[in-house]
């Protein structure tokens, strides 16, 4: 990485324990070699929600993010705890603006339920982890990939969430930036 490359910026938005964000960076870091930094939290995003559903539309969360300035980093993804949906799915673990700068990653459906949680589990660490990396892929400009071993394979259950690995296939990492 050159000195004038950017870095990805990790948000809290409402309350989310650091070890989550730490985890986070570090698969960032590990398996893309891209550093990483922790921002100031945000305010949970009450503003999102949507009564009649009772979830939080990502849509109108990724625009705030994307009204932000975040001048010193490439790429910012957003990390909450509430339940995220789109209007064409009834819930998501993440979402990503193809191409785009900004992405959520949700630990709502991960694990446990959040009001019931005591700590993260290490396998809810890694499902976080292998999200944000999978809205990462998209921010760089990544579509689903086929290769059920690829981390760019769809997933809308936490049990195929927990089969891919937390690396790319050789065809997707191949189409990634240089780093």
């Amino acid at each position: 990485m050159t000195a004038s490359a950017k870095i990805i910026g990790l948000v809290p938005i409402g309350k989310i324990p650091r070890d989550v964000l730490k985890v986070i960076a570090a698969h960032i870091t590990g398996y893309l070699n891209l550093k990483t930094e922790i921002l100031p939290p945000l305010k949970h995003p009450s503003y999102a929600c949507d009564l009649r559903r009772l979830q939080y539309d990502a849509g109108i969360i990724l625009s705030t993010l994307e009204s932000m300035p975040f001048h010193d980093h490439d790429k910012v993804i957003g990390v909450l705890d509430v339940d995220l949906f789109i209007p064409v799915f009834t819930h998501v673990f993440g979402e990503a603006r193809q191409g785009g700068k900004h992405a959520l990653v949700s630990l709502y459906r991960l694990g446990s339920p959040p009001s019931i949680r005591k700590k993260l589990s290490p396998c809810i660490l890694e499902r976080a982890a292998k999200v944000a990396l999978h809205e990462l892929g998209h921010l760089f400009n990544r579509v689903h990939c086929e290769d059920s071993n690829c981390i760019m394979h769809f997933t809308g259950l936490v049990e195929d969430l927990d089969k891919i690995p937390p690396y790319f296939c050789p065809y997707c990492a191949a189409a990634l930036p240089p780093i």
